[in-house]
């Protein structure tokens, strides 16, 4: 019986390719089967385009497209046939790497697949490497400390339907609001009700070409890039 390969979820940080970690990078080189997460509406791969500089000449790199959809069946659908590609080459008894933006277990479509390959694979050698998220890069190129001394953290999506921002919001010192990019003008009129606008920066595309870094939330866009995100401080 073929022993199984091994799954290595490596997160690869928020843009720039010198934010790997050296374990990630070492993951890439000796590993010959890479999968990348990729949206299915595009042909290319954003955690594809960060590992290139990294990966040896000649290395094939799969897409699996993830719809950016909030439809359950066509996600589940997506998360089985990704699964399944995968599943393929780790039966064959091959190390294959996921790369995916950011940290693997943190807003990630590697927390989706995983379970659905521990299913197939009773026994998968799962070794999961963390990544630089985003806002600890925004964190560092604004300067601004995310928590100090006895301040919470929240760690938040803008993809809010229900109210529970607002509710965590008013008891949190600091907060990190991650996919800022879906309803932006109810997010910052809602920033302006509990006080805390005047407190917040936003950041796009960081590490990416269009790089930005707005202190005023008046002067953000409407319709913001997916890859945006409100470092927030509570006025004290």
């Amino acid at each position: 019986m073929t022993a199984l390969g091994t799954l290595y979820g490596l997160g690869v940080g928020p843009g720039d390719p010198e934010l790997l970690t050296i374990k990630a990078v070492r993951i890439l080189r000796q590993t010959a089967d890479v999968f990348a997460a990729s949206s299915s509406k595009n042909d290319y791969s954003i955690a594809e385009a960060i590992i290139a500089p990294h990966l040896p000449r000649g290395t094939a790199v799969t897409r699996l497209g993830f719809p950016m959809t909030r439809d359950p069946a066509a996600l589940a659908a997506a998360w089985e046939a990704n699964a399944t590609a995968m599943a393929g080459v780790l039966a064959a008894g091959r190390d294959a790497a996921f790369v995916t933006l950011g940290d693997p277990l943190l807003y990630s479509t590697f927390g989706y697949v995983l379970p659905l390959l521990r299913r197939r694979l009773p026994g998968l050698p799962v070794v999961v490497v963390p990544g630089i998220t985003s806002f600890q890069a925004a964190a560092a190129t604004t300067g601004q400390p995310l928590a100090e001394a006895g301040e919470n953290l929240l760690v938040a999506s803008g993809i809010d339907g229900d109210g529970r921002l607002e509710k965590a919001l008013e008891a949190a010192d600091n907060a990190v609001i991650l996919k800022a990019y879906r309803n932006f003008p109810r997010l910052r009129e809602l920033l302006r009700r509990l006080g805390l606008a005047g407190g917040a920066i936003f950041v796009t595309r960081l590490g990416h070409d269009g790089e930005a870094v707005i202190p005023d939330l008046e002067a953000a866009p409407e319709k913001p890039h997916y890859l945006s995100l409100c470092l927030v401080k509570r006025p004290r």
